[in-house]
Parts: structure tokens; sequence; C-alpha cells
């Protein structure tokens, strides 16, 4: 194969001299680099390519940010939580149970198995029951929340439910009564004179690891003005 030869001199640059990476093929069939190809014009062209390359990456980088930014989520959000908005800081896979407890100290929710199974974290949205631990917070936004600490009347009198739960001696360890008191209040704001098993079923997914299941029974059925 014959050895590359380089001029001993390099031509002079014109706008007419660009950068030139053709091959050709000699008399015994072999490719060989075209000898007009000289050190300066090959750093040159490698030089130009490179600079091309980072333009087009930096053009893609700036528009994928552009789109990142478009679909970023508020932070900073209002919640109607007890009847009050609340400004706070919200992270965008933030639970409800940890905005109430960690952000606007309400810590009356539990935390229990933080996955929607013991029901400790219950509270009321719009009206209806929801385990806050798998609920996020920026799907609350414009909608009313209810937590234990809303329950009370403004002179401290204790809710109907919180009332017959102390009268029935419904609390154990007590970590379950907060979610136990929302499904309970859920339940007679939707049928105030529920019979024992519509009481039991409504009560379901509130799991008492003490198993004073039958004074929370009790507590619901005192509390809708029914016999024990």
């Amino acid at each position: 194969m014959p050895a590359l030869r380089y001029p001993d001199t390099a031509p002079e640059s014109t706008a007419a001299s660009r950068p030139n990476f053709d091959f050709t093929n000699n008399k015994a069939g072999i490719q060989a680099v075209n000898p007009n190809l000289t050190r300066r014009r090959f750093i040159k062209g490698v030089i130009a390519s490179s600079v091309a390359a980072a333009s087009t990456n930096a053009g893609l980088r700036a528009a994928g940010a552009q789109d990142q930014g478009s679909g970023t989520v508020e932070r900073l959000v209002s919640l109607n939580i007890n009847g009050r908005v609340r400004r706070v800081d919200v992270l965008p896979q933030e639970t409800l149970a940890y905005t109430l407890r960690y952000k606007l100290g309400l810590t009356g929710t539990k935390i229990g198995c933080n996955r929607g199974e013991c029901g400790a974290c219950t509270v009321i949205i719009d009206g209806v029951t929801n385990y806050s631990c798998s609920t996020l917070t920026q799907s609350v936004r414009g909608r009313a929340v209810r937590t234990v600490e809303g329950l009370q009347a403004a002179d401290g009198t204790l809710h109907p439910v919180q009332q017959a739960f102390v009268d029935e001696l419904g609390p154990q360890c007590g970590f379950c009564t907060p979610g136990q008191v929302m499904s309970a209040v859920a339940l007679l704001e939707e049928n105030p004179r529920p019979t024992r098993e519509e009481a039991r079923q409504a009560m379901s997914g509130n799991i008492c690891r003490c198993g004073a299941y039958d004074h929370y029974l009790n507590s619901v059925m005192r509390a809708s003005g029914q016999s024990s």
C-alpha cells in the first residue's frame, strides 16, 4: 500500500477551498486517501464538524428544556382545608397526608400503613371519605377537604360523633380513632339512621389493631340517636 504523502507546504486557504475527504482507488484497487487532503484541511474539517454537532445538541437541549418547562406543576397551591383556604408549597408527588401533617400541622390525620389499607389517614373530600396517604395533594385543589380537626365547633364543643366515641369508650390506643371518626361522620351525613350492619359496612375500611370494633359500632349507633 503506498504511503500517505503530504505536500511540503500547505496551500493558502481560500473561499473555494474546503476540506476534501474523498477516497480514490489506486491501480491495485486499494482505497487510498485523496492526496489533496492536507493536515491543515483535515483539522479544520474536524473542528467544523464538532462545532456543527455542538450547535445541534444545544438546540435539542434547549427545545427539551422548553417542553419540560411547559409541563411543570405549580408548587404554591391554595387548599380548602376545614373551610379555610391555606397556601402551601407542594411537591408534584406529595401525598395529602404528608401535606396535612408536615406542612399544615394537622397531625390528627395519622399515617399508619402509608399504602391505602388501614384507614388511619381517612379524611373527607367533597363529602366522600378518602385515604389521604394515597391521594396526591395536587389533586385536591379546588375541593373541600375536612380533617378531624375541623369537626368540633368554634367554642370547642365536640362533634356528636366525637362525643359518642367518648361516651362509648370507643378508642383503645387511639391511633386509628381519627380515621374511624371521619368514616362515621361521612356515613351519618349520608345516612343519618343506619342499621348496625350498614354501619359495619361503612366502617369496614378502617382497621383497629386493638380490636375495638364493637365499641366503635356502638359509638356510631349512639351518634345516630339509636340504642347501641
